[in-house]
């Protein structure tokens, strides 16, 4: 599952344009986003996404992710690889060292984690 954070990564690099963002600093920013919104639904804990979110950090990799219209990120994870019949699939955690592709998010619960999980700048 090398794809944990690639979904949102790769609209990260397209939507602020390629080469602004590494590809690194996007997926791992997109990986603290699949680790977000496996917390909202009911996967892993907040301790679980605070660890992960730290040991980016310590790595002095970027946890939040640019401003941009959640509308835009849901159009550009309509451009992924593993959209499957118009059904944008995430890989999410279970647990830590644990990812599962799911299709079933709630449009909602989507919305909610992109809009807690970008910067204020």
């Amino acid at each position: 599952m090398l794809n944990l954070g690639h979904t949102f990564g790769h609209a990260i690099e397209n939507g602020m344009g390629y080469g602004v963002w590494l590809h690194g600093e996007a997926v791992a920013a997109g990986i603290v986003l699949a680790a977000e919104l496996s917390r909202r639904m009911k996967l892993i804990s907040e301790a679980d996404v605070n660890r992960i979110r730290k040991i980016f950090l310590q790595a002095e990799l970027p946890v939040a992710a640019p401003k941009m219209p959640p509308e835009k990120y849901l159009q550009l994870m309509l451009l992924d690889k593993k959209v499957d019949a118009g059904r944008t699939r995430f890989v999410v955690l279970n647990r830590i060292g644990e990812a599962v592709m799911r299709a079933d998010i709630p449009p909602a619960i989507l919305n909610d984690t992109i809009l807690a999980c970008m910067s204020d700048e």
